[in-house]
């Protein structure tokens, strides 16, 4: 039988709602900064610029097409995985569940602005000798530490279950 724990749905439900609103806060600020001045162009350190774009695409800009009908199965497809997501919070523990938990309050961030702005903006630029990473935002911040740590956990998994055997 499937036991609910209330502490850890408030638990994950908090640290998701944190993630939602910092991203929210920092693209409703960013977006009243590039209004006032109608762009948004700030250097803050040699590395990083604060830069607006608006991505139609999913993460970094991948799959950016001008099409409603791509636009929205793209946003038909997030709204799936964001489901998948759900499902594997509730049989993940441990570390898994922050990491899927830290992607899933990034994803609902991005997904607001999908429908919301039709658009997701992007503001940070961080570059080195004139080669500037892809622009990204807070959510995607979240999205992309939650994927990197689920791999390196499943890497140390499969390192400890093969020396197991």
């Amino acid at each position: 039988m499937f036991k609910i724990n209330y502490k850890d749905i408030l638990l994950g439900s908090l640290i998701t709602l944190t993630i939602f609103l910092v991203d929210r806060i920092s693209k409703i600020y960013v977006l009243e900064i590039a209004e006032q001045g109608n762009v948004l162009d700030i250097y803050v350190t040699p590395y990083l610029n604060l830069y607006l774009i608006w991505n139609k695409g999913i993460a970094f800009g991948l799959f950016s097409f001008n099409t409603n009908y791509i636009y929205n199965l793209i946003t038909l497809v997030i709204f799936v995985v964001i489901i998948i997501i759900l499902v594997m919070i509730i049989k993940a523990n441990g570390l898994k569940k922050y990491l899927l938990l830290g992607i899933l309050g990034g994803s609902l961030g991005n997904i607001f602005d999908r429908i919301y702005y039709s658009a997701v903006p992007d503001f940070i630029d961080l570059h080195i000798n004139g080669f500037h990473w892809f622009i990204f935002n807070i959510a995607d911040i979240f999205i992309t530490l939650g994927i990197i740590g689920l791999i390196f956990d499943e890497i140390i998994y499969n390192i400890k279950n093969n020396e197991k055997n």
